[in-house]
């Protein structure tokens, strides 16, 4: 079964569908009153996102660091940025940058 990936107004969803007809329903049934800007067949069967593109690119991983803060937060976005810009010295938009990739991923 294809992955596809499938953005609305206001949301990208990535799933499996038997085809773009189905991926257009399970966009249409989950989300009816968003319109479906694009649907595109993935390549293969997984989904990659850049570090790069995210604007990570030192050899360390800021996700143990950043779902500490997090953790240590309560999930309150705001006070776990505070908390990972003074233990990591990163700038406001880096340290906003690796809490709310940490909150998409699931924290």
């Amino acid at each position: 079964m294809p992955l596809f990936e499938i953005e609305t107004d206001a949301h990208i969803m990535i799933g499996w569908a038997d085809d773009r007809e189905g991926a257009l329903q399970f966009a249409e049934e989950n989300y009816p009153g968003e319109s479906v800007k694009r649907v595109h067949q993935r390549p293969r069967d997984v989904w990659v996102i850049s570090k790069r593109l995210l604007g990570i690119e030192s050899s360390t991983d800021p996700c143990n660091t950043a779902r500490d803060c997090l953790a240590k937060a309560a999930g309150d976005k705001v006070h776990a940025i505070r908390l990972y810009r003074q233990e990591t010295g990163t700038d406001l938009h880096e340290a906003q940058l690796a809490i709310e990739t940490n909150m998409s991923l699931g924290w």
